[in-house]
C-alpha cells in the first residue's frame, strides 16, 4: 500500500464537504448534515475544485449533478469515510470495553493489592483488570498501560502521579524469632540473624543509617523479595521492607514491627499517562484511594 503524500492532499474539511454534497446533491442538505452554513459548503467544494484543477459538480436547474471526475472521487471518498467511521467506532468501543491494564512490582501485587482484590471485585464486578507484575519502569503510553503503581518521589516526566501510600522502611521479625522478648535495640539487632535480598542497595543503606554495621551482619541473601519475605515469616531472621507492604503481616501478627524510618519522602504513587482518562481508569483509581 502506497504511503499518503500529505502535502499533496486537499484539506479534509473540503473533502468532507464534497462527499456530503455528492451524497445529497445539494449544498443546503450537505450544510444541514455537517451543521455548517450553505455558503461554507459551497466555498469548500469550490476550493476543492480549484485545488484539483477540475469541475466536480454542475448545476442542473435547482439540483446538482456530478461530473465524471466528481462521481469517481465521490465513490472513493464514500468508501474511505466508511472505513474511517469503522475505525473510529472500533477505537471508541475498544477504549470503553478493553480490560484495564495495571503494571506494578510483583511484591506490591502480592503483598498489598491481592489481599484487597476481593473488595474490588465486590464493588466493581463489571470492571475487567489485567495485572502486569514487572520490575521495569515501562513507557506507559507505548506499552498500552493505563495505570502504574510506582515507588519513588512522584517525579515521572510526561505522566501524572498521585501519592497512594507511604513507603517508609520498617524492620520486622517473626514471633518465633523474638520468642516473646521485647523489641531488640539496634545493638541487639547487630547480633541477630537477618534475611536480605540480593541486589537491593537501598536496603543496606537504610540499615547502615540505622546504626548497624552491615559488613558484620549475620545475613542470609535471598534472590527475590518473595523468598526473603517467606524466610522472614518462618522466623529465619530479621527483615527490612517498605511499610506499605508489611501492613497486612503486621496487622495479622505474622510479623512484629521492631523499628521504622522517619523519612516519609518516598511513597507508592498512582501513575497515569498525561491526558484524558477513560471511566474505568477513574473508577480503579478511586477504589485504590479508598483502600488505603
Amino acid at each position: 500500500m502506497n504511503d499518503v503524500i500529505w502535502r499533496q492532499m486537499p484539506p479534509l474539511s473540503a473533502l468532507r464537504a464534497f462527499e456530503a454534497t455528492a451524497q445529497s446533491r445539494s449544498f443546503s442538505a450537505a450544510a444541514r448534515a455537517l451543521n455548517v452554513t450553505h455558503a461554507a459548503v459551497s466555498q469548500q467544494v469550490r476550493s476543492l475544485e480549484a485545488h484539483l484543477g477540475t469541475a466536480l459538480v454542475v448545476r442542473n436547474g435547482r439540483a446538482l449533478d456530478l461530473t465524471a471526475e466528481g462521481a469517481e472521487l465521490a465513490a472513493s471518498l464514500a468508501e474511505g469515510f466508511r472505513l474511517i467511521q469503522t475505525g473510529v467506532d472500533a477505537a471508541r468501543a475498544g477504549g470503553a470495553n478493553r480490560p484495564l491494564v495495571v503494571t506494578l512490582t510483583p511484591s506490591f501485587a502480592l503483598q498489598w493489592l491481592m489481599p484487597r482484590m476481593g473488595d474490588f471485585w465486590r464493588r466493581l464486578p463489571g470492571l475487567a483488570v489485567t495485572l502486569q507484575p514487572d520490575h521495569r519502569i515501562l513507557d506507559l503510553r507505548r506499552e498500552g498501560v493505563d495505570i502504574a503503581i510506582r515507588y519513588g518521589n512522584g517525579n515521572w516526566p510526561g505522566n501524572t502521579a498521585e501519592r497512594l501510600v507511604s513507603a517508609r522502611y520498617v524492620v520486622v521479625g517473626a514471633p518465633s524469632l523474638l520468642q516473646g522478648r521485647p523489641a531488640p535495640s539496634v545493638e541487639q539487632m547487630q547480633d541477630m540473624p537477618w534475611i536480605l535480598e540480593e541486589g537491593w542497595p537501598e536496603q543496606i543503606s537504610w540499615l547502615s543509617a540505622m546504626g548497624l554495621d552491615t559488613g558484620r551482619l549475620k545475613a542470609t541473601q535471598m534472590p527475590t523479595e518473595e523468598l526473603a519475605l517467606s524466610a522472614a515469616r518462618q522466623g529465619y531472621g530479621l527483615y527490612v521492607e517498605n511499610e506499605a507492604l508489611m501492613s497486612d503481616d503486621i496487622r495479622s501478627g505474622r510479623l512484629v514491627q521492631l523499628a521504622v524510618s522517619n523519612d516519609d519522602r518516598l511513597a507508592y504513587y498512582i501513575v497515569t499517562p498525561a491526558g484524558p482518562q477513560r471511566t474505568a481508569v477513574r473508577q480503579f483509581i478511586r477504589w485504590l484511594k479508598d483502600s488505603v
